[in-house]
């Protein structure tokens, strides 16, 4: 998969199983994870380089991105603006 222009392709963390207390959460209760790890990046927009790359940790908006299932994973794709942040070690 090889996104256009300013997109990247995301695939969203796990939504959390337990809370930190150990309460399980069911799947009617469980959040939209808004952090994922980036699999595939466009080339930019406008002569514009993309900031992030394949293999950063970042975290998103809640409601960002577009959800497709391609091959038996579910993925997001957004655009470069739609990341807030990439996380680092």
């Amino acid at each position: 998969m090889k996104p256009i222009n300013d997109r990247v392709v995301v695939k969203p963390a796990p939504a959390d199983e337990k809370t930190k207390g150990g309460i399980i959460i069911p799947d009617t209760a469980k959040e939209k994870p808004q952090r994922g790890e980036i699999v595939a990046v466009g080339p930019g927009k406008d002569g514009n380089l993309m900031t992030v790359k394949a293999g950063d940790v970042v975290l998103y908006g809640k409601y960002s991105g577009q959800e497709i299932s391609w091959q038996g994973e579910d993925y997001l794709i957004m655009r470069e603006d739609d990341v807030l942040v990439i996380l680092e070690d």
